[in-house]
């Protein structure tokens, strides 16, 4: 997935084009990758305005910015230049790959790409000559490409090169390399303009960041708990806490309806996608978190909250036990120098409505961008996904928290509050539950919400849909074979020819012991019940037929008698 936030904004965090930092690289050229450099990682993450994190990668020997993106699985580059064509080899196939805002199309090719000292000689990646349907000049905003850290199965490339060896992502190239190494990576994204913050952005491959080597005692997330309609939207994801999964502003949790069928009653499907700027969350937890501040607006334009930048807010979620707070400076956005109608500057709120990157096959609730990674340090162990024999463990996630809720209270009074800690003040209170401003639901997303009831719930409509015709053509077919029957019966027992059948069959006492009025006989639904059909399916089959009474000795008498007997012998088969 990529970030929602437009050129128009991001064109606001610099002057100049920023790139991320340049380091020397040191190609091996060889037939696969070189192994001998897993252990030359962390890798400087660039930080473009707390709004795109880059490393630098050589593809086709030009060394290139390139967004790293946990929301998708494949390689595409752009080059700025001229493209060198003879190093890089055509595939004959083209692709479009499709984001949750945008597309980036072209043809498929392999060539050598690097990263640090690790080298992949043939590489497949995507090509792309206009990246103007992704967004605007990517290389304007500070890279030139992206690279995406799923699983193959995500991989649009790997699908249209049959799935083979030749397609795989640049990271099951490198696990495939040297299997005596951990299949996982590691994020740790850092914050422009925190004063308290002691580190840099990094990357590592199969080793840990120092100083943060605890995360391997954190909880392991299941990141396949819940089952997806399409193995391609894997994502790197977990359920929430139950009841507990995202705590507001007032310290109570916020409650909501899972979109996600087979979601655990009172958990969320969250996604952590370091492509996006500002976290996607449903509409009603970006309400409970904004919609109580005093002098919040909701921008129907850009589709998230605007609040005074001096607000004040403590929200965390809590996944597998353990609790994740959110730097207040990342809950409220100051990158973007937005203004109010008065012109008067306005924060943005970072967890913002889920709106374009909503789940139509609702695969997931949520998804956790920059806002909320810049507050933990994440380990994404790949396990089975890469598929070599040795490794048969579940992929799973591990995050650990990298705020101090006091350190970063501190943090905001001097960077938002010149220093003087006037959080209590009542301006900085938030409004009562009962006066929550909500903001506007568009027809556009209604609709979407509509689809995704309809589309996320397919197979069981599906199942329900043949069930119930498998049953009606049950039903008509045995109803054809009790009509069959009956008639059978009526023409032996009660036709002239057969009087001493009839007369046997229908003795003195079995007459008085089985007759009843006629208008006081069973219903229809009654009379199936033995048979195991309800009255809502038994109302939808038409009643068997009996022949009049002139074809029956003693005229009506006798055709109630008949009908009877008709009953008792159903109920003895």
């Amino acid at each position: 997935m990529r970030s929602l936030i437009p050129l128009s904004l991001l064109l606001t965090i610099f002057d100049n084009p920023v790139h991320a930092y340049i380091f020397p690289f040191q190609v091996r050229v060889g037939n696969g990758v070189n192994p001998s450099s897993r252990r030359r990682s962390p890798y400087a993450l660039g930080n473009i305005g707390n709004a795109q994190y880059v490393t630098n990668m050589t593809v086709a020997g030009k060394t290139m910015p390139i967004l790293m993106d946990t929301g998708s699985s494949d390689l595409w580059v752009h080059f700025a230049d001229s493209a060198p064509t003879s190093q890089m080899k055509d595939t004959g196939k083209s692709v479009t790959l499709a984001y949750a805002v945008g597309k980036a199309s072209g043809h498929i090719q392999t060539t050598q790409v690097s990263m640090g000292d690790l080298t992949v000689s043939e590489q497949a990646m995507l090509w792309v000559n206009d990246t103007s349907t992704f967004t605007a000049d990517i290389h304007t905003q500070g890279y030139d490409g992206l690279l995406g850290l799923g699983p193959n199965q995500g991989s649009v490339i790997y699908k249209n090169l049959k799935k083979t060896t030749a397609g795989n992502t640049f990271l099951q190239n490198v696990f495939e390399s040297n299997r005596s190494t951990d299949n996982y990576i590691t994020i740790l994204l850092d914050r422009k303009n925190d004063p308290g913050e002691d580190f840099t952005g990094q990357f590592t491959i199969s080793e840990l960041v120092p100083k943060f080597q605890d995360i391997t005692k954190m909880p392991k997330l299941d990141v396949e708990t819940v089952n997806r309609i399409l193995k391609a939207d894997q994502h790197w994801q977990a359920l929430t806490d139950k009841d507990q999964g995202i705590i507001g502003p007032d310290g109570q949790p916020i409650r909501m309806k899972s979109i996600v069928p087979k979601a655990p009653n009172g958990q969320y499907v969250a996604v952590i996608d370091s492509g996006f700027t500002f976290s996607q969350v449903p509409r009603d937890v970006s309400d409970a978190i904004y919609g109580r501040v005093r002098g919040a607006f909701y921008d129907t334009t850009h589709e998230y909250w605007l609040l005074p930048c001096g607000q004040y807010l403590n929200i965390s979620f809590n996944f597998g036990g353990v609790n994740y707070p959110i730097h207040p400076l990342d809950v409220v956005d100051d990158n973007f120098a937005q203004v109010d109608s008065t012109g008067k500057k306005v924060c943005i709120g970072s967890f913002q409505p889920i709106t374009s990157a909503f789940s139509i096959l609702g695969h997931y609730d949520m998804i956790l961008g920059m806002s909320f990674l810049r507050s933990t340090y994440a380990l994404l162990d790949f396990g089975k996904w890469i598929g070599t024999s040795g490794d048969q463990d579940k992929p799973y996630m591990q995050l650990m928290s990298t705020v101090d809720p006091v350190a970063a209270r501190k943090d905001f009074v001097t960077v938002r509050l010149g220093g003087n800690d006037t959080i209590s003040d009542p301006r900085w209170s938030i409004l009562p539950a009962n006066e929550t401003v909500h903001s506007p639901v568009s027809a556009e997303e209604k609709k979407k919400k509509y689809q995704e009831m309809i589309l996320s719930r397919w197979p069981y409509i599906f199942v329900g849909c043949l069930a119930f015709v498998i049953l009606t053509v049950g039903l008509c077919i045995w109803k054809c074979c009790c009509r069959k029957r009956g008639k059978k019966s009526d023409g032996g027992i009660g036709s002239t020819g057969d009087k001493k059948g009839f007369k046997a069959f229908f003795s003195k006492k079995t007459a008085r012991e089985s007759y009843v009025p006629l208008e006081a006989q069973r219903s229809t639904a009654d009379l199936s019940a033995p048979y195991g059909y309800s009255k809502q399916q038994q109302a939808h089959t038409p009643s068997p037929s009996y022949p009049s009474y002139p074809a029956y000795p003693n005229g009506q008498e006798g055709y109630r008698q008949s009908q009877q007997g008709y009953h008792q012998g159903h109920h003895q088969v």
